[in-house]
């Protein structure tokens, strides 16, 4: 497969959130601005990216018994340097996004990653799937907390571009669903093949 076509899949092909529905607890959870999407977005690419390495330089050395756990433990350090840094540097993001930062842990994108293309590739391959999948799902975040905050707000990344409130409906939690089920819809149509 080339490297193009690694890179590219988790934009479209095989999104985390539009197609494969994976993830979407932080999806729905921390999308209320389009910054706060950016932000878990980037934070899971890092993971992703660094754990995706990881994972394919000591794929070799796990016994299959403990692999998964392995693996959890790889993610989850790359999780606490995550958590780390964002609390030291972005701190107005990370009292937003902290609940959620330990879940990157857990993230079936992360884990399922590392076990169905991390533990079978090379790292430089690794690496490009890590960041496709993690570019796509933080471009997926990004849109929905854009939605979200355009329509809820009236801003976008916190500048204002109409007057007036929006619909609070869409910074809470079924906005979330709402605007979701749309892009879902809007992805299958557009890329359905006929």
């Amino acid at each position: 497969m080339s490297k193009l076509k690694i890179f590219t899949k988790g934009f479209f092909a095989e999104n985390a959130v539009f197609v494969m529905l994976l993830g979407l607890c932080p999806t729905l959870g921390t999308t209320t601005s389009a910054l706060n999407g950016l932000g878990m977005g980037l934070a899971t690419t890092f993971v992703l990216v660094m754990s995706n390495v990881a994972v394919s330089l000591v794929k070799n050395l796990i016994p299959d018994k403990v692999r998964i756990p392995a693996f959890i433990v790889i993610i989850a350090t790359f999780v606490t340097i995550v958590e780390l840094s964002m609390q030291a540097y972005l701190p107005d993001l990370y009292a937003v996004l902290g609940l959620f930062i330990p879940l990157i842990v857990v993230n079936c994108i992360i884990l399922g990653r590392a076990e169905a293309f991390a533990s079978k590739n090379n790292a430089l391959d690794s690496a490009i799937d890590g960041l496709g999948m993690g570019l796509g799902f933080a471009m997926a975040l990004t849109m929905l907390g854009s939605i979200r905050e355009i329509l809820g707000s009236g801003s976008i990344f916190n500048m204002k571009i109409y007057q007036g409130d929006g619909a609070l409906v869409f910074v809470l939690a079924p906005g979330a669903f709402i605007v979701l089920g749309y892009l879902i819809a809007l992805v299958t149509k557009l890329t359905k093949k006929a």
